[in-house]
């Protein structure tokens, strides 16, 4: 998936949660927008490289958007609205272990069912070689000092509804598949993030247990582009 040019800077400082100031190279400061409403624990420190991507759109308040920053093993994919539709992509180009030969992927897709509120998920795939599969996906950025990438980075009421609603779309005799994207280069495994927030893990393993698939792949970064890479281990021991 292609980018918007991006320019290096090096970031002052992260605030109001949506807020980041960044230096550039002419020494210029400008504040970008930071579109990631996770806690970003490891994946910014004052003085760190970063990509920042400009909008010459007039409506827009800040017309810099913060893209990536590197913590120094290479670029962590910090903006979380770009992870779905790279997935999207290796989806429709059948790049996905287990998810290959399903003709139609629709994003977006409202979600109906007795006793639960209507959702959307982030993709529906139909019209394969199996039944049709609800797909959610989550950007991971948190890396721990046992080298294995988790989720979450903060407790998450919506992951836990949607971990249940996947195993509600089970039930009705869909799959219901969790895709954890891995935006950042070290990890050799992904595994839930028991210390931050124990309750979604528990829930992960039980509607795992109850039909719900889990695959765990590798977001890749090029100069001007994402793309996913290969699959990696899932621990959920």
């Amino acid at each position: 998936m292609l980018l918007p040019l991006l320019t290096n800077g090096h970031i002052l400082k992260r605030y109001k949660r949506f807020l980041a100031d960044v230096e550039l190279a002419d020494g210029s400061v400008v504040t970008a927008h930071c579109p990631n409403t996770g806690s970003m624990r490891g994946c910014w420190e004052p003085g760190a490289l970063v990509q920042i991507s400009h909008s010459d759109n007039p409506r827009r308040k800040l017309a810099w958007t913060l893209e990536r920053v590197d913590m120094g093993a290479g670029w962590i994919g910090v903006h979380t609205g770009r992870t779905n539709p790279v997935i999207s992509e290796a989806l429709r180009e059948e790049r996905i272990p287990g998810l290959k030969g399903y003709r139609n992927v629709r994003t977006e897709v409202t979600f109906e069912a007795a006793g639960f509120p209507r959702s959307r998920f982030d993709m529906f795939l139909s019209d394969g070689p199996a039944a049709d599969v609800w797909v959610e996906v989550k950007n991971v950025t948190l890396w721990e000092e046992d080298e294995s990438l988790s989720f979450p980075d903060a407790v998450t009421a919506r992951g836990l509804k949607h971990l249940e609603l996947l195993a509600e779309a089970c039930r009705q005799g869909y799959r219901g598949v969790m895709i954890y994207a891995l935006n950042r280069p070290e990890g050799a495994c992904f595994r839930p993030a028991d210390e931050i927030d124990p309750v979604y893990g528990k829930t992960l393993r039980r509607v795992v247990e109850a039909g719900v698939e889990v695959v765990a792949v590798r977001i890749l970064h090029l100069p001007q582009a994402m793309k996913v890479g290969d699959p990696v281990a899932v621990d959920l021991s």
